[in-house]
C-alpha cells in the first residue's frame, strides 16, 4: 500500500492532521503522521514529537522550557528531516504532505529540503501566495496557498486540504505502483544554459550524448544556478559543462537571477572533472524597463521581452567578473578547463549585436589568465565548434583521455 508521511506542528494543527489522515486512508494509502510540535500533540502520532527532537539533537523537554520559537522551529526541522529519510530508506514514504503557516511551512521545507528528486512534496502554506524561494529552494516542492488561516477544518479549508489530500494520495499510489523503469548508467553531466547560450549547449549536448553521457540542463535563472551546484553536491554528477556563468554578473552588479556568491564551486570542491565559459557574463537581468534602478538609466539597455530587460556588462564589471571566475577555479580541486570564445560570450555579444564589446570581453579574460588549462577559439560562443570542442574536453576529463 502506498504511504504518504503527515509532517506537522500536531500542538496547533492536530485538528487539521486528523482530518488529513483520515482522508488519505479513505483515499486507499497508509500514513505515517509524524510530530513535529513542541507541546502536547492533540492527536496521536505515530511519530512522537519527543523522536523527532532526539533526532534534531534537541531534548523536547528542554526546547518546551526554554520557549525559544525560533530555535523550537529549527530543532523540529532537522529532526524532522532525520526522520523523513530515515522512512524514505524504509520504503514507508511515496509522497509527503504538509500543512501550516510560516512556522510549520520553515519546518516543512526543511524537512523534505533533502529528499530524492521526483518524491512528492506538497506543503499548503498561508505563505505560498508571496516569495516562496525560502521555502521551495532549488528542490521539486509545490506549495498551495491556503487561502484561509490553517486554524480549523471550515467550508473553505476542506476544500483546499481535501485537495491536498487527493494530490497526495494519487501521486503517492503513481509512485508505488508504477514499475520502476530500467536504471539509466548512463554517467551524468550538468550543463548550464541561458537563451543567448543555447545553440552552443545544444551543440554540446549532442556530442556528449554521441559519447555515450546523459545531459541534464539547467536554465541559469538563480534557481537553475543554485539546483546546478546542489545536485553536483549530491555526488550524483561525473562532470559539469559550465558554458553559461551569466548569474555571476547579476551577483555582482545587482540583476535579478543571482545564484548568489558560491556559484562556480561545487565542482570544485569536489574535485569534479568540470569545463567552463563566460557565458553571458556581458549582460545583467532586471524585470521590464521601467523596473531597472535609476542609476543604470545611461548604460547600454536591451529590452528581451516585456518582462525582461538586459544591461551590458562594463569593461571594470567584466574584469572584476574575471577575477571571480579565475579565484574559483585556482581553487578547484578537480581537473579544470577554461574556455575562451574570442568572437563574443553570447549572442548579443556578436559582431553587429547590441551588446558586442572586444574591449570588455578582453577586460574579462585577462583577469581570468592563469587560473586554469585555457583554451582559446576564435569563434563566438553560439558557433557550433565550441560547444562540441567543450564536450570533447570534458569527456577527456572524466575519462582520463581514454576514448
Amino acid at each position: 500500500m502506498a504511504a504518504v508521511v503527515l509532517v506537522g506542528t500536531l500542538d496547533t494543527k492536530g485538528a487539521e492532521y486528523g482530518w488529513l489522515r483520515d482522508r488519505i486512508r479513505e483515499l486507499g494509502c497508509d500514513v505515517v503522521l509524524v510530530d513535529a510540535g513542541v507541546g502536547e500533540s492533540a492527536v496521536a502520532a505515530d511519530v512522537p514529537a519527543e523522536r523527532v527532537a532526539e533526532a534534531g539533537g534537541a531534548s523536547l523537554a528542554a526546547l518546551r522550557d526554554a520557549g525559544d520559537r525560533g530555535a523550537a522551529v529549527a530543532a523540529m526541522g532537522e529532526g524532522a528531516a532525520v526522520v523523513l529519510a530515515e522512512l524514505v530508506a524504509r520504503g514507508r514514504a511515496d509522497a509527503v504532505l504538509a500543512v501550516g503557516g510560516s512556522g510549520g511551512s520553515s519546518i516543512a521545507a526543511r524537512a523534505v529540503r533533502d529528499l530524492p528528486i521526483g518524491l512528492p512534496k506538497l506543503i499548503v502554506s498561508t505563505m505560498a501566495a508571496g516569495d516562496v524561494a525560502p521555502y521551495v529552494g532549488a528542490k521539486d516542492v509545490t506549495m498551495t496557498y491556503s487561502v484561509v488561516d490553517i486554524a480549523g477544518v471550515n467550508r473553505v479549508s476542506r476544500l483546499i486540504l481535501g485537495n491536498a489530500a487527493a494530490a497526495a494520495a494519487g501521486m503517492a499510489q503513481s509512485r508505488a505502483q508504477e514499475p520502476q523503469e530500467a536504471a539509466d548508467e548512463r554517467p551524468l553531466v550538468a550543463a548550464s544554459m541561458f537563451g543567448v547560450t543555447t545553440p552552443a549547449v545544444d551543440a554540446a549536448r549532442e556530442r556528449l550524448g554521441e559519447l555515450g553521457y546523459e545531459v541534464l540542463v539547467f536554465h541559469a535563472t538563480g534557481a537553475g544556478g543554485r539546483a546546478l551546484e546542489g545536485l553536483v553536491d549530491s555526488g550524483l554528477i561525473a562532470g559539469v559543462l559550465d558554458l553559461t556563468t551569466t548569474e555571476l554578473a547579476d551577483d555582482l552588479v545587482g540583476g535579478v537571477l543571482s545564484a548568489g556568491p558560491d556559484r562556480l564551486t561545487a565542482a570544485g570542491r569536489h574535485g569534479i572533472p568540470q569545463v567552463v565559459a563566460p557565458g553571458a557574463l556581458d549582460m545583467v537581468n532586471f524585470g521590464p524597463r521601467e523596473t531597472v534602478p535609476e542609476r543604470f538609466a545611461d548604460r547600454n539597455l536591451y529590452v528581451h521581452n516585456p518582462t525582461v530587460t538586459l544591461m551590458r556588462t562594463t569593461p571594470d564589471e567584466m574584469a572584476e567578473l574575471g577575477r571571480r571566475v579565475a579565484a574559483k577555479l585556482s581553487a578547484a580541486t578537480g581537473p579544470t578547463v577554461l574556455f575562451l570564445p574570442l568572437g563574443g560570450v553570447s549572442a548579443l555579444d556578436a559582431p553587429g549585436m547590441p551588446f558586442h564589446d572586444p574591449d570588455a570581453d578582453a577586460a574579462c579574460f585577462a583577469a581570468m589568465d592563469g587560473a586554469a588549462e585555457t583554451e582559446r577559439l576564435d569563434v563566438n560562443i553560439n558557433d557550433p565548434s565550441f560547444g562540441r570542442a567543450m564536450a570533447d574536453r570534458l569527456h577527456e576529463l572524466i575519462t582520463g583521455g581514454a576514448q
